[in-house]
């Protein structure tokens, strides 16, 4: 298992206003993570709320920046250099426009896609860190996307976005132990609609084909003439 402590950073804006918004998903996913694994109190720190606790045995840091989302890099930055916690052990919750609502990405560095708060860790920080992408859906239409991304969740969304936050939390742990791919199968697997169940078989036991052979034509019999040589 990986050494050294871990770093869970959410991304949302601060405060009541943006707190049901689509963009926060980031936050809404740290929160279920340090409720179900029983953190410490978040204190103030480094521009934003950090709370301690453990996961799989190692201790992990949650850090939600409350710098509002443009300038997410200077939080965790901050924590990321006074811990000495290298980019690997770095990951970023964030909603993903182009993931399907309710679905789940796990990556290693790559660019921002346009994402305010990626932007501003890459800058600051680099972008060796992982990113937990949380699906969101897009709206179909490039100007809709800011009224998208800062509107509520709605009741339509709740169907999807509780069990997405359950199963994030309930497998967190596999990302202290170093296996991220392994966290995000389990989530898929958590997500996935359970198969109907299969009718049990009516067929007859099977028998050789000899047995078959005698059964249904007699010794010297010749076959059936074909509809098409009748």
């Amino acid at each position: 298992m990986p050494a050294g402590r871990l770093l869970l950073v959410g991304l949302g804006n601060p405060g009541p206003k943006y707190a049901g918004n689509r963009h926060n998903i980031g936050f809404m996913a740290l929160d279920a993570v340090v409720r179900r694994h029983g953190f410490g109190p978040a204190r103030a720190r480094f521009h934003g709320e950090l709370a301690t606790g453990q996961l799989a045995g190692r201790e992990t840091l949650a850090l939600k920046p409350l710098t509002y989302m443009n300038e997410s890099g200077r939080s965790v930055a901050e924590a990321a250099r006074f811990y000495k916690i290298a980019p690997e052990d770095v990951f970023v919750f964030h909603d993903e426009l182009d993931l399907a609502a309710g679905k789940l990405r796990v990556k290693q560095g790559g660019g921002a896609a346009g994402h305010n708060g990626l932007r501003s860790i890459d800058a600051l920080f680099g972008n060796a860190y992982w990113r937990v992408r949380l699906g969101i859906g897009h709206p179909g239409d490039k100007r809709r996307v800011l009224g998208h991304v800062l509107d509520d969740f709605d009741e339509l969304d709740r169907p999807w976005l509780e069990p997405l936050l359950a199963a994030v939390a309930d497998n967190a742990a596999l990302l202290a132990t170093g296996d991220p791919p392994a966290f995000a199968s389990k989530v898929a697997l958590a997500l996935a609609p359970p198969k109907p169940d299969r009718p049990k078989s009516s067929r007859v036991p099977s028998r050789s084909s000899a047995d078959a052979a005698s059964e249904c034509e007699p010794p010297g019999a010749l076959p059936p003439t074909s509809k098409k040589e009748q």
